[in-house]
């Protein structure tokens, strides 16, 4: 092939300029390539862990430092042979001037960029030398806040917005102000002889028994040598589709791309080649595509208007959770970590990640994994909870942002729609950030003139939605419970009961959560022992929501009797957590075809931290994951119970007498029609059986069937429950058990929880009711087939899936206040 890359990662030579907190002087340090500027510290011992009770203060300080990238490369003759030398930085963060053999190419500005520079006349044979010289970004936002005030979110510094950087790494309610910086990508050095491939784009185009592909190819050609482009796509079975002109190529008994739970997901390898006549390969191009139809679905209809995802002609239930940064600092991050991470979502039946906008664009092998894992990527692009300042170098910046990023990822199969942004709509509507009047309409410019326009340009088969919550754009009531998407905070941030979700029948949630903090073994690599009180300076500073842990306390307070130990304290935060989306996902699930969303704020942590993520920042898993994977679960039984909970709000009020009574649903979220039997019964503390019936039910795909309302008038709500179960084919697919009055007012019995162990099998067992049983290890992380578990006397059988642990512990609501 003509074209030759010369990689320039590897080591560099890295210098912090000025005075610092850490008092490093002008050395030169060693700094690997793609890094980050706290990264390569860390490595060389030069900073103290910034996630440390409190080291993040003295992290941040080190950001008002200007940084020097240096690297010397050999090129060859061989090299310099070609038409156009390109030299390419796939990621800068984020203020940089660019040099090269001393001579200015350029300055970036743009985190959410690829630079590129033509180097022809620039590069010499033999070395060269590459300087990127880095600013501080906190001084950046320090003198633009002074310039022109942009408001945004409070958790994060001031003037955050006038940067196209990743609004998180300032601070967020969730994270810290650790403003990383450094080439966190790849740079490279490529020749280019007669053209090159700048991109293609290929519409699907989907007919009984057969697809359609057309492309649409961008070459730029230098000279006058006649160039050739040739398409080849190879099917998941080997079998070869060619044009030789570009012309459309149809496949023929296609295999179809499924989200995860619906089918099965084939990838096409397409090669665009770009030839001379003689034959000789000037360029080319691989990215593997899926084959399927999507559509975002919106209808009028008796509710008001539909919003689901339709893949090829099925209407979608999207569950899943919102994606933050793995890591304030971006050194950290790689394939193998968000392979896991993904896999975990993939775990719990999830179909669908929402990226949230305030972070950035995730890497190419995020896209890669969640066309081979099936999950339904919702795009936001990164503008969120802040006003901006459109000036005209501002808008070329983001339009430049948007073209590229929508050229890097709209082949993937996963991806399912464009999001203008996170909040922004609702909040500007409201004034929350106090917007001037130029920014008010700013808005409106921004995300439903300029970013529309782009997308309908450059990928106009993905549909695109100006804002996160909305209805539709035009401030036309951005959160409306019967149109659109919303972000529904009523409980946890409005401080209403779990029982609230049930009052609303939304289209779509794309964002709603619950807090609780991560394990104690995360909490102690964070802190010292005498740290570890929830209101402990160290632990507020990692709890980046300012009013959350009173939050925590007072659902605690509605729900369960007071923890007796800090480690019990952590356990019933993660149980509240579980409980509070149990409620909310059930519910949605139940009225499936009105709603038809439940993305879980949020899926991952930034740092350890206590937060709303099911998956804390070492990838321990939370009880919230775990009830996930069950209520995400393709066939579910759920229960919509009245009690205590549902008539009145403590027991001190008027109403004496209510309602008891369950009414049973059955969600079907298969391709195929269902039959099983439901089982229920009313037990006592001891798991004796009251009352019970069972019943076959019958269930269509993709559907939800209530069962008749059941009346419990003679419940000792205090000493008795309901348990439930649908069984198929003599297996329990899904199961659960309901109080009629709060956790805390229950007489539970002990349960006596103890467990035998045979190999990677752990039989639990307890001697009465046992709500939310906790599987612990002392000497390592365990994955299991289920934890958190509600169970009846009896046993039950674990699979341990991942780790090694041996010293297991257990314990169960029962022993809160133990």
């Amino acid at each position: 092939m003509q074209k030759k890359i010369l990689s320039l990662n590897g080591v560099w030579k890295l210098t912090v300029i000025g005075e610092n907190v850490y008092h490093i002087g002008h050395r030169e340090i060693r700094a690997e390539v793609p890094g980050t500027i706290y990264t390569t510290l860390l490595e060389k011992k030069l900073m103290p862990d910034p996630f440390y009770r409190m080291n993040e203060l003295d992290a941040t300080k080190l950001m008002d430092n200007s940084f020097l990238y240096v690297k010397r490369f050999t090129v060859q003759k061989e090299m310099i042979k070609g038409d156009h030398l390109y030299l390419r930085f796939d990621g800068i963060d984020t203020l940089a001037e660019i040099y090269l053999n001393g001579k200015f190419l350029g300055k970036t500005n743009n985190m959410h960029r690829i630079w590129e520079y033509e180097v022809s006349k620039t590069v010499i044979e033999g070395e060269n030398v590459i300087g990127v010289k880095i600013f501080s970004p906190t001084k950046y936002i320090e003198q633009e806040e002074e310039n022109c005030t942009v408001g945004g979110s409070r958790d994060a510094m001031k003037g955050y917005s006038h940067l196209r950087k990743a609004h998180c790494m300032f601070g967020w309610d969730w994270g810290p102000r650790l403003p990383d910086g450094g080439i966190f990508r790849g740079v490279s050095l490529t020749s280019y002889r007669y053209g090159r491939i700048h991109s293609w784009y290929v519409k699907q185009y989907h007919n009984p028994g057969e697809v359609v592909l057309s492309f649409d190819t961008e070459i730029e050609q230098y000279g006058n040598m006649p160039l050739k482009k040739k398409i080849t796509v190879c099917a998941p079975d080997g079998q070869i589709f060619e044009s030789d002109y570009g012309e459309d190529i149809v496949i023929t008994n296609p295999k179809l791309w499924w989200p995860n739970g619906y089918g099965n997901q084939p990838l096409y390898e397409i090669t665009v080649r770009l030839f001379t006549e003689e034959g000789e390969v000037v360029d080319e191009q691989v990215k593997r595509i899926g084959l399927r139809s999507m559509k975002m679905k919106l209808q009028k209809d008796a509710f008001g208007e539909s919003f689901y995802h339709e893949v090829n002609g099925v209407a979608i239930f999207a569950m899943g959770a919102d994606y933050i940064p793995e890591d304030n600092l971006l050194g950290r991050r790689s394939r193998e970590r968000t392979y896991q991470l993904l896999k975990r979502a993939k775990e719990t039946n999830a179909n669908c990640i929402r990226v949230w906008g305030g972070g950035y664009y995730p890497d190419d092998y995020f896209y890669d994994i969640c066309d081979e894992l099936g999950l339904l990527v919702w795009q936001d692009f990164m503008f969120a909870c802040s006003n901006y300042e459109l000036t005209d170098s501002f808008e070329e910046n983001i339009k430049q942002e948007i073209r590229e990023n929508i050229i890097r990822i709209r082949h993937h199969a996963c991806l399912a729609l464009y999001s203008g942004n996170n909040e922004i709509e609702m909040q500007t509507l409201e004034k929350v950030f106090e917007p001037s009047r130029k920014q008010f309409y700013d808005y409106i410019k921004i995300f439903e003139y300029i970013i529309p326009k782009i997308v309908q340009k450059e990928d106009p088969m993905t549909f695109y939605w100006p804002s996160s919550p909305s209805s539709g754009g035009n401030f036309d009531v951005p959160n409306d419970e019967n149109r659109g998407d919303v972000h529904y905070w009523d409980v946890w941030h409005g401080g209403k009961p779990f029982t609230e979700y049930r009052k609303f029948n939304f289209r779509y949630v794309s964002e709603f959560g619950f807090q609780s903090f991560p394990s104690v073994k995360t909490i102690e690599s964070f802190t010292e022992e005498g740290d570890r009180n929830i209101f402990s300076r160290v632990m507020e500073m990692h709890q980046r929501n300012r009013s959350a842990n009173g939050k925590i306390l007072m659902y605690l307070a509605q729900t369960y009797l007071y923890p007796s130990s800090f480690k019990h304290l952590v356990y019933a935060s993660q149980m509240l957590q579980l409980d509070a989306i149990r409620y909310g996902v059930e519910h949605f699930r139940r009225n499936r075809g009105r709603c038809m969303g439940a993305i879980v704020w949020q899926l991952n942590d930034i740092w350890p931290t206590a937060s709303w993520s099911s998956i804390d920042y070492y990838g321990r898993l939370k009880a919230l994951h775990y009830g996930e994977k069950r209520f995400f679960a393709p066939i579910l039984i759920s229960c919509e119970e009245k009690g205590e909970l549902s008539e009145r709000d403590t027991c001190i009020d008027q109403v004496q007498q209510f309602e008891t009574s369950a009414r049973l649903s059955v969600a079907n979220e298969t391709m195929e029609e269902i039959q099983g039997t439901v089982e229920w019964e009313l037990r006592n503390s001891n798991s004796d059986i009251i009352r019970n019936q069972r019943l076959v039910v019958t269930v269509p795909a993709l559907s939800s069937e209530w069962l008749k309302k059941v009346e419990f008038p003679e419940c000792d709500v205090f000493h008795e429950y309901l348990s439930y179960r649908f069984i198929m084919d003599e297996e329990v697919k899904s199961e659960g058990t309901c109080l009629f009055t709060a956790a805390k007012h229950f007489a539970f019995e002990n349960p006596n929880l103890r467990y035998e162990r045979n190999g990677e099998t752990l039989l639990i067992y307890s001697d009465a009711y046992a709500k939310g049983v906790e599987i612990d290890a002392t000497d390592g992380d365990l994955v299991l087939s289920d934890n958190y578990f509600d169970m009846n006397a009896g046993c039950k059988r674990i699979k341990i899936l991942e780790g090694d642990a041996k010293e297991i512990t257990l314990q169960s609501v029962y022993d809160i206040d133990k």
